[in-house]
């Protein structure tokens, strides 16, 4: 089995920065609890340059934009932390159930709404402040840290600016700016920069990881822009190849209003269907599981009060998963606008003759002619319409309507 930074493409400063803090933590370790880290300690102990603390510290930010792994890493990391030789072996228990999510002192926040309330965060920091039950560290991995709400956001903070001593932050975001990540935060953590890995080595893993051909992996990985997960589904997913063909044939029907509408009305349906998709087993699962737990099925006027009294715990449940299929929505819909740039992107490559790669190939004629017909200011003005449109979306405008603004700039140009 490889070691557990093998999956973080394309990364390899970042690398260096975590193996080295994974081995100073682990002295850090071994100086305060000799008798609480393993044998196997001695293998890091001869380590040239590792000093206990050093490299090492409680919180961490890892930014990127989105594919280059910020989740990656951050598992990897808690890996390496948890590893019984603080190497990130990839073999022993603590770095397998870390990978796999099943470690005892490694909690990972996925948030599957809008935001991530101050709630659960309250609950995350006092489940954090325990003692490790594996005699090493409490780990909390907080991916998408940018949706964190003001007070969640103040709760976190208290807990990094007083943090458990065993305990260690991982936060994920997309930049260490101001609406991504508070500056009171960013000051109390240490930055990992990961950078948009380069098709070759996303093409490289698809083949060795996952078995894909590599014509097809190369393929995959230049359509994707560098992003893994994405280069992964559309090798591996008919559906989602077809779903990019569709979006990739939007340029040519934009013929005038009524069409850029009808463009727009069908990439909103087509993300609606796509998130329903993607929930409606969860959803189900969810509330299953909530009715039997309130006694669903059962006889007798206790079991009927116990479901009279559930409306409430129903009422959160179904607020809880509409959040979470309006943010699968958003997500499949910025899918969807990535590739409508990417698009744009070659035509205004093509119209400056600029010596680079396409990113889609398989529309590369489209894309020149549209070149020849829009010339570089059009193309260019075209691709600024999905980056806004992209823009206005995260910034809670409603998708119709700026979906169907940035369909009307690309007819007109």
């Amino acid at each position: 089995m490889p070691d557990v930074f093998a999956d973080l493409v394309g990364q390899d400063e970042a690398v260096a920065t975590l193996r080295h803090a994974a081995a100073a933590a682990a002295a850090v370790l071994r100086a305060a609890h000799p008798a609480a880290v393993g044998s196997g300690q001695a293998e890091v102990e001869g380590q040239p340059g590792v000093d206990p603390g050093a490299g090492m510290t409680h919180a961490w930010i890892f930014t990127g934009p989105p594919g280059s792994g910020r989740s990656v890493a951050a598992r990897a990391f808690a890996a390496a932390l948890q590893c019984a030789y603080g190497t990130g072996c990839g073999e022993c228990p603590g770095c397998h159930t870390t990978m796999t999510g099943t470690h005892a002192d490694v909690r990972l926040v996925v948030p599957e709404g809008l935001s991530i309330g101050v709630g659960e965060m309250r609950a995350l920091v006092l489940r954090a402040a325990s003692t490790p039950s594996g005699g090493r560290w409490q780990i909390v991995i907080i991916e998408d840290a940018d949706r964190l709400t003001e007070a969640a956001g103040n709760a976190l903070l208290k807990a990094i600016e007083e943090p458990p001593p065993r305990t260690v932050f991982l936060l994920c975001a997309p930049s260490t700016h101001p609406d991504d990540v508070s500056v009171t935060i960013r000051s109390r953590c240490r930055v990992v920069p990961l950078r948009q890995p380069p098709a070759a080595a996303v093409a490289e893993v698809l083949v060795r990881r996952d078995g894909i051909a590599p014509d097809v992996a190369q393929w995959a990985a230049a359509a994707a822009q560098g992003h893994v997960g994405r280069a992964r589904r559309l090798a591996r997913d008919p559906e989602a190849r077809q779903r990019r063909d569709a979006v990739l044939a939007v340029p040519r029907r934009l013929t005038g209003v009524g069409a850029a509408l009808d463009a727009a009305s069908a990439l909103i349906a087509a993300a609606e269907a796509e998130a329903e998709a993607s929930v409606a087993e969860a959803d189900a699962a969810e509330r299953a599981a909530l009715q039997t737990a309130l006694g669903a099925g059962g006889t007798g006027r206790g079991a009927a009060a116990a479901m009279r009294g559930a409306a409430g715990q129903l009422k959160d449940l179904e607020k809880r998963q509409k959040s979470r299929a309006t943010r699968a929505q958003r997500d499949a819909l910025d899918r969807a606008l990535v590739d409508l740039a990417g698009f744009y992107r070659d035509a205004l490559t093509m119209a400056l003759r600029a010596p680079v790669a396409p990113v889609h190939t398989d529309t590369a004629a489209m894309a020149e002619a549209g070149a020849q017909k829009w010339d570089a200011e059009g193309a260019l003005r075209r691709l600024e319409a999905v980056l806004e449109c992209r823009a206005a979306i995260e910034a809670n405008v409603k998708p119709r309507i700026a979906v169907e603004a940035m369909m009307l700039t690309l007819w007109k140009g």
